[in-house]
């Protein structure tokens, strides 16, 4: 029944948010704790808007994201790596 409940709000829970950042419950946890998403204590679970999602995805980037982020990087330095020194220097 809170299920249903948390889908009527536009809530999820802890699993739903960890599944969606592919992050493990634990770091969705810490999180919480540190104030880097914001969440409601409901009895002994926490829940987090869905408004409140797309803020959170904005700042934490899934693993797979990170190393295509990388690898654009290093392309980028081996490719105009000259180019952004001179500019640097500007």
């Amino acid at each position: 029944m809170e299920y249903y409940l948390f889908m009527a709000n536009n809530m999820l829970t802890t699993s739903e948010v960890a599944k969606i950042l592919g992050i493990s419950r634990i770091a969705v946890f810490k999180k919480i704790k540190a104030g880097k998403i914001k969440a409601k204590r409901i009895g002994r679970n926490f829940v987090v808007q869905r408004k409140d999602l797309y803020k959170i995805l904005g700042t934490i980037l899934a693993p797979s994201n990170k190393l295509e982020i990388e690898s654009a990087v290093k392309k980028t330095v081996r490719e105009y790596g000259e180019a952004l020194k001179l500019l640097g220097k500007e």
